[in-house]
């Protein structure tokens, strides 16, 4: 972990969404901006950055925390960190207002391969290809190369400040930028949890981002978690979360399945305690209580 402990952690997939009005990034400094407050708050909030991709109006990130509520923490201190950036840099306040920053637990294989394919993926959206795109962890995956640069370590706090966007010491750090200040995506990215995801076969990579349904991913990753749902449509969010879990479906499910089902996709879908309470067929006290213990970290098979 960045603060130096060995700790069991979960993948998450982090997007940062602007409405179609918003620009955040409206220039190259905006976009290296960006790049290294996600590294910067990854450190700050002791979490590990996997894979990134910054465009316009959003960005995405895979990364590796603790539990829901450090990779929560990373969302909150990214939004701080660009809002001080961006009204510093244009005088204006409150756009970071109109943007949502959300972490998404990856419970499954399938999800964890499918959500590092498609952050790379999102560099479609600013008319670049994917290998080419300069603000993507992309290149520091399958590479084979160790990453030459300047250390970030070894400059000075003034350096620092100028190039990093920081305060914060950064004397520790294995990161290096390039001739133009850039980061280095391979001395900041866990390319090797990458590669072992797709076990270490870089035509498997590119064949899950080639053959990829991005508006599935989409309506899964960025889409579900924030718009709320028909009971129709939630039913069947949570029946494919049950198989994946369980390997049964809602009404086969014991109780104490639900009670690991019902926090989790609290956290990840927009829905409230009346629709969990039909879903589930419990009561709206039964549901209430589930979501007031704590939260497990990860699902299992009971």
């Amino acid at each position: 972990m960045p603060d130096g402990s060995v700790r069991y952690v979960q993948p998450y997939h982090v997007s940062m969404e602007g409405q179609e009005k918003v620009v955040l990034c409206r220039d190259a400094e905006d976009y290296d901006a960006m790049v290294k407050i996600i590294c910067v708050c990854a450190r700050r909030k002791n979490v590990i950055v996997i894979i990134y991709t910054v465009v316009s109006n959003h960005s995405h990130a895979a990364i590796l925390a603790v539990c829901q509520e450090d990779a929560d923490a990373f969302c909150e201190e990214i939004k701080r960190m660009y809002s001080m950036w961006f009204s510093r840099k244009y005088g204006r306040t409150g756009v970071m207002k109109q943007v949502d920053v959300k972490a998404l637990l990856l419970d499954s294989e399938w999800y964890t391969r499918n959500a590092l394919a498609y952050v790379p993926r999102n560099a479609l959206d600013n008319g670049c290809n994917v290998d080419e795109y300069p603000w993507s962890g992309y290149r520091a995956m399958f590479s084979g190369k160790s990453p030459t640069g300047c250390p970030v370590a070894s400059m000075s706090k003034e350096d620092c400040r100028f190039v990093m966007h920081t305060g914060d010491k950064l004397n520790d750090v294995p990161w290096l930028v390039d001739d133009e200040g850039r980061l280095i995506p391979k001395s900041v990215c866990d390319y090797y949890y990458l590669e072992q995801a797709f076990e270490h076969d870089q035509a498997f990579f590119l064949k899950t981002i080639g053959g990829q349904n991005s508006a599935e991913m989409k309506h899964k990753l960025i889409d579900a978690p924030r718009n709320r749902l028909t009971d129709n449509e939630f039913l069947k969010i949570a029946e494919e979360t049950s198989l994946r879990w369980f390997s049964s479906n809602i009404d086969q499910d014991s109780i104490e399945r639900k009670t690991r089902l019902i926090p989790y996709l609290f956290r990840t879908v927009r829905t409230t305690v009346p629709q969990l309470s039909r879903v589930f067929g419990l009561s709206r006290e039964a549901v209430s209580r589930i979501l007031s213990r704590p939260k497990p970290t990860f699902p299992g098979k009971v």
